[in-house]
């Protein structure tokens, strides 16, 4: 294992779920936009894990989903349902278990967009729940 890789390692506190391996296409609802997902271009921010779902989103907005911690799995804002294309997502780690067990309306398609990295398989389809939206933060935009 290279220091790089302890590194990053230790900054998301799991090991990294492989990268996609073809392009794909990421709609986050209820807003409806649309994310054509590049492989060769993640990480997209700084924000999740290298190709999480949180990641592509908020390197074209940070606010369409809520991530108080800033996206290192130490909390559970960025809470979303995974409606299509889950069985292409990386499985879920003990450590995001234990923070979807805090998050409310928790369901089987329940993720932590900060850790959910799918790995290009099909196209995925999210939704950000609206109970789950920063309403102050929102309404300064």
């Amino acid at each position: 294992m290279t220091e790089e890789t302890r590194k990053k390692i230790r900054k998301y506190r799991v090991p990294l779920p492989p990268p996609p391996k073809r392009k794909f296409k990421l709609t986050l609802l209820p807003e409806g936009k649309i994310f054509d997902v590049e492989p060769q271009k993640i990480p997209y921010g700084r924000h999740g894990l290298p190709g999480s779902v949180l990641d592509v989103v908020s390197s074209a907005d940070s606010g369409l989903i809520e991530h108080t911690c800033g996206g290192v799995q130490a909390c559970s804002t960025c809470h979303i349902y995974v409606e299509q294309g889950l069985g292409s997502c990386n499985e879920t780690s003990e450590r995001e278990e234990d923070y979807l067990e805090q998050t409310p309306a928790l369901q089987l398609n329940s993720r932590l967009s900060c850790c959910c990295v799918p790995n290009g398989d099909e196209d995925v389809v999210v939704r950000v729940p609206l109970w789950n939206k920063n309403e102050v933060k929102e309404a300064s935009h």
